[in-house]
């Protein structure tokens, strides 16, 4: 099973932009907010957000930096 993690801070407007774009495809995320949780953004070599990070059996299999349409809208498939 798959799982997208999105890493976001809450006045960044490309988070904000990366969340919208997910919500109207509905696709199901987890929010992170690395300076909540740090120990989650170091486990996962968080550098920026938003991040996207797809995981299948918490195994990286995708990575997506910034707000990207074309490399989001390839997650409707999962």
């Amino acid at each position: 099973m798959k799982r997208i993690l999105k890493f976001e801070k809450n006045d960044c407007a490309p988070c904000t932009m990366v969340s919208q774009y997910l919500n109207q495809k509905g696709i199901h995320y987890e929010t992170i907010n690395p300076f909540d949780q740090p120990e989650t953004a170091v486990k996962y070599k968080v550098h920026s957000v938003p991040t996207v990070i797809v995981l299948e059996k918490e195994e990286e299999i995708q990575r997506i930096i910034g707000f990207k349409p074309e490399e989001l809208s390839a997650l409707t498939a999962i």
